[in-house]
């Protein structure tokens, strides 16, 4: 079984950074691909970057140039940079990742973490 624990969240003001960290803990697995999506209030969930198993990325529009997704494999730990935060950055940030478990490919969500952008 693996857990996976977001953190990093946080109240900051327009123009600061933040830096999510989603931890995936367990034994006998290697994270093969994450996904960090974001829900507001009343809207639906969106997909905010991806990592995909080649190591590409990719990244909503809205935070192209602001956002970097990565990983370290050492600590089974995937981040979100996210510098010039703006008020419509303000969501729930969860990851989703597949591991894979011995050749067997496994998917787990975070229980998400707050940013809040405001002055």
């Amino acid at each position: 079984q693996v857990h996976v624990v977001e953190s990093g969240g946080g109240l900051v003001q327009p123009g600061g950074s933040l830096r999510l960290s989603c931890a995936a803990s367990g034994s006998g697995f290697s994270i093969y691909s994450a996904d960090w999506y974001r829900q507001a209030p009343g809207k639906e969930r969106e997909l905010v970057a991806r990592l995909t198993s080649r190591g590409s990325t990719n990244y909503a529009d809205s935070v192209k140039g602001r956002f970097t997704i990565s990983r370290d494999d050492a600590k089974n730990t995937v981040y979100l940079q996210m510098n010039n935060l703006k008020p419509e950055d303000t969501a729930l940030y969860s990851c989703y990742v597949r591991v894979d478990n011995w050749g067997v490919i496994d998917d787990y969500w975070g229980q998400g973490t707050q940013v809040t952008v405001s002055s």
